[in-house]
């Protein structure tokens, strides 16, 4: 098993990191989720700010646009959005595909972990969330879970 902390993922603009790369010394959790602007789990977007406001949490962001077409802007259109809507300060990263033959590797490994109801494999829908642990735990939430409630 890789460590989901150390799979390369890109910045918006291109350039290689990982989630550990982009957490602050004191982080020990990441909140992982698949992002869109236009979809009736978009506000969760404030939650998700405030939690990127604490120490010992970093919240990274990954538009996608597999679910419904909602999330068809380009990296600026969605940088503006979350910006200006819901104040986003933390990294959203390049738009990628979450499930499916083009899935990005962090989330092939995300994906193993089994929710509280028991689905394990592909997303189902946008703003599925994965809290990872500094240690590699895994613990996967559903769309409907609220970012306050994992942390």
């Amino acid at each position: 098993m890789n460590h989901p902390l150390d799979i390369e993922i890109l910045k918006m603009g291109g350039e290689k990191t990982t989630l550990r790369e982009l957490g602050d010394e004191g982080a020990t959790h990441w909140i992982v989720v698949n992002v869109a602007s236009a979809c009736g789990f978009t506000k969760q977007y404030q939650q998700l700010q405030e939690a990127s406001l604490r120490t010992d949490v970093c919240v990274v962001g990954f538009p996608c646009n597999q679910f419904g077409g909602q999330e068809p802007g380009t990296h600026e259109d969605i940088c503006n959005f979350t910006e200006s809507t819901y104040g986003v300060t933390f990294p959203l990263m390049a738009k990628i595909e979450v499930k499916g033959e083009g899935q990005h590797p962090l989330f092939g490994e995300l994906c193993q972990s089994t929710d509280s109801g028991g689905h394990t494999g592909d997303i189902r829908w946008n703003f599925e969330k994965f809290l990872v642990s500094l240690d590699g735990t895994v613990t996967r939430y559903s769309s409907s879970a609220l970012p306050n409630d994992m942390i």
